[in-house]
């Protein structure tokens, strides 16, 4: 199954994750199959920047987002 999901980047307590489409089975900073985007927590406010058109393709092709993932979705308008 694959999964729309967070990998963390970034230094001890200063985290920075990318927004990536991996198979469910892969480990959380491990292989996966194409990055749609990145959510940096640190800054104030928060910036989030996912391109629409690939997070669409992946949702219609199947791609089940996690729950936090879906959040930043509805966050960044690329779903309702």
């Amino acid at each position: 199954m694959v999964k729309i999901r967070l990998r963390r980047m970034g230094r001890k307590k200063r985290p920075f994750y990318r927004v990536i489409v991996a198979d469910s089975r892969s480990p959380r900073d491990g292989r996966f199959i194409e990055e749609i985007g990145y959510y940096d927590p640190m800054k104030e406010p928060s910036e989030i920047k996912i391109d629409a058109e690939k997070a669409q393709k992946w949702l219609n092709n199947g791609a089940a987002p996690t729950e936090t993932v879906k959040a930043l979705l509805k966050k960044a308008g690329v779903v309702e």
